[in-house]
């Protein structure tokens, strides 16, 4: 008995395994295109499916109409819809045998799903929008003729007849009507839905001449495609069965609900899609629209509005100088230097500006622009906004939304969220990408910051005077000027501090130093000082990134090789006026003045200069270690390589994730 029990329980439950597996309401998308993709063949036939789809919806919207009226009682017109009736060879016969397949079908999901494979494998060459349409073609074929007979009948005698051959008299009589009225609604309801599914993938269809790297969401959404068609026939199958069942007055019905449910999710994701779809296409217009501005000559106010805000309407800029709202044809024939950046701006990086602001502000061809970059505004970042234009003398971009060409100006020109500056000319090109390491390294000496002025200025060997002789007022010019050899150094360890500051200042206080009259400064960027700290290193790192892309030479491995030493125990520059002499991390340069007494009677002989670097790089040649450099995110395009500044092989590239909060918390501005 429990064997025969077993085998019963196993065949029910193979064969409701058959029916999920042709059950649309059961199955995943996957499994239906798994179906599906086997019934299409690509082919080149060419069809005019836009007329045909012109005149399906034309007579399936005056056929709803009709529905509505006879149903409903009303008298409502759509003499103000223009029925475009285009030249159209009807394929006729295609039609007749998608009509056979659905006819006089029992209500069923699974023989509705095998009707719909039937249908398309008779449209197998045909593309799936074409699929859709001459299904809907099918249907609307018999559902107006249905509703004409319905609305003709009463006083045309060829009607009558022809609509009791229809059996439309079982249906459209009033009392028929009163019966089955929330029934008819539904199937009008639901070819109503349908209709609007097919007609927005058509949308979706006419938009696949954009490129999908242009416009990601149609690449998803053109995918869906064959599993919408799917539903939109298979509802229409339904519905074709169910209106054989009012017309035979049956007892049996289809149940429409799951379709109609279905159908709305399909349309609400495809305007939702659709949508997404044109706004992409928008921004890629205006990506493509706004390079063609940067790209040829185009007077700056023009290419400035649209960067901006494009189709929104112009605000007046912030004049931090007069505190007063001006029009942006301030710009107008200027060269403007973009100051771009996010609210996370500290004190000291607005002030890598203000000495370009002092030096420009009486000569009216030079304007500075914040344009202050913010994804979502609060009320909290419009009150830092309000903090940090007021410490601002230039003009400041007042938008409460996002600047229009954020991604032009994240992609194109590498914003990180690090302030940079984008130098434009009064025709709206391109100077310079991002301007503000060249600033923050060398001033105004740089002015006016054009990509040829960073050339110029990489080619010369003065970078000691531009960047260490700015960060503190103790180093003045003419130390360098007079040729003085200078020790800089620093570092995160006090103790190796305190003793290389012991040994270096007996070795500048030596009798044979001062015999040889050689004067010897000493400057210690002390981790106590903070501030000088970050303008140090910040120095530093802005010099690097104007000399990374450029060949290398000795000076860009002197700056690398500095920036290597940022997070070291210890470290220390020698220069003598301009030019380095020599630099190492803490072990080999403090064991290299400690042991003056080792070389110092060489100086005499060598000079200062050559003696130490010689005794320093034997040192080296014992103790070799390879650079490590840690570079911040800044605003700009990195290198994919760089060669060690030590030997020649290239660096290997890490990624390291690092708080500044705690160190930065003092200048920030809040």
């Amino acid at each position: 008995m429990s064997i025969i029990m077993s085998t019963k329980s196993s065949l029910k439950s193979l064969l409701q395994k058959g029916e999920n597996e042709h059950n649309p309401l059961t199955m995943s998308d996957e499994q239906i295109l798994e179906q599906i993709y086997s019934t299409h063949v690509h082919s080149d036939t060419k069809f005019d499916v836009d007329s045909l789809f012109t005149l399906v919806e034309n007579t399936l919207r005056r056929s709803t109409h009709i529905v509505d009226n006879l149903v409903q009682g009303s008298h409502a017109s759509l003499e103000h819809i223009d029925d475009k009736i285009p030249q159209f060879n009807s394929p006729l016969c295609t039609l007749k045998q998608i009509s056979f397949e659905m006819s006089c079908k029992p209500p069923s999901e699974e023989i509705g799903h095998r009707t719909t494979l039937a249908i398309l494998n008779k449209l197998s060459n045909y593309e799936w929008d074409a699929k859709a349409v001459l299904t809907l073609a099918a249907f609307a074929l018999e559902y107006s003729e249905f509703w004409l007979l319905a609305q003709y009948q009463p006083t045309d005698p060829l009607a009558k007849s022809v609509a009791i051959l229809k059996r439309v008299p079982v249906l459209a009589k009033p009392a028929a009507l009163q019966k089955h009225r929330q029934a008819i609604l539904e199937v009008n309801n639901l070819v109503k839905a349908t209709l609007q599914v097919i007609e927005v993938i058509f949308e979706l269809e006419k938009l696949t001449t954009y490129d999908t790297k242009d416009v990601p969401a149609l690449g998803l959404a053109i995918e869906q495609i064959p599993v919408d068609v799917y539903w939109a026939i298979i509802t229409i199958v339904a519905v074709v069965t169910q209106i054989d069942c009012l017309t035979t007055d049956s007892e049996h019905k289809q149940e429409l609900s799951h379709y109609g449910q279905k159908i709305n999710i399909i349309l609400s994701k495809l305007r939702k899609q659709i949508t997404l779809c044109r706004q992409q296409i928008d921004e890629a217009q205006y990506y493509r629209k706004l390079r063609k501005f940067f790209q040829t000559p185009t007077e700056i106010m023009e290419v400035f509005k649209v960067l901006i805000f494009n189709k929104d309407a112009p605000q007046p800029l912030f004049d931090g100088a007069t505190k007063t709202k001006v029009d942006i044809t301030v710009l107008k024939k200027k060269n403007v230097y973009l100051f771009i950046s996010s609210l996370d701006i500290t004190e000291e990086e607005i002030s890598v500006l203000r000495p370009v602001y002092d030096s420009i502000k009486t000569n009216d061809q030079y304007k500075i622009v914040w344009i202050p970059i913010v994804e979502e505004w609060t009320e909290q970042l419009h009150k830092k906004f309000e903090v940090l234009k007021s410490k601002m003398p230039w003009y400041v971009v007042q938008h409460s939304g996002t600047i229009a060409g954020y991604k032009y100006i994240k992609e194109e020109w590498h914003f990180k969220k690090k302030p940079m500056v984008v130098v434009l000319s009064p025709q709206g090109k391109v100077q310079h990408s991002n301007a503000f390491h060249l600033i923050q390294a060398h001033g105004t000496r740089a002015f006016p910051f054009t990509t040829l002025n960073e050339e110029k200025i990489n080619s010369e060997n003065d970078w000691v005077g531009s960047v260490l002789g700015s960060i503190h007022p103790s180093i003045s010019t003419s130390q360098i000027k007079e040729q003085k050899y200078i020790f800089f150094y620093g570092g995160n360890d006090k103790d190796w501090i305190q003793q290389f500051t012991k040994y270096v200042t007996a070795l500048a206080n030596d009798a044979a130093i001062k015999e040889a009259k050689i004067s010897i400064e000493l400057f210690c960027v002390d981790k106590e000082d903070k501030s000088l700290v970050r303008r140090f290193w910040s120095g530093i790192e802005s010099l690097f990134v104007t000399k990374v892309h450029k060949q290398a030479d000795a000076v860009t491995q002197e700056v690398q090789k500095m920036l290597s030493y940022k997070n070291e125990t210890g470290w220390s520059l020698l220069s003598k006026g301009p030019s380095v002499v020599v630099s190492g991390h803490g072990t080999t340069i403090l064991k290299t003045v400690a042991e003056f007494e080792k070389w110092k009677e060489v100086v005499i002989k060598k000079g200062f200069a050559v003696t130490f670097k010689e005794y320093h790089q034997k040192i080296v040649g014992t103790t070799h270690r390879c650079s490590h450099l840690e570079i911040p995110n800044v605003a700009g395009k990195l290198p994919e390589t760089i060669k060690c500044s030590d030997c020649p092989r290239v660096m290997e590239i890490f990624i390291s994730y690092k708080c500044c909060h705690n160190e930065n918390t003092a200048n920030a501005i809040h």
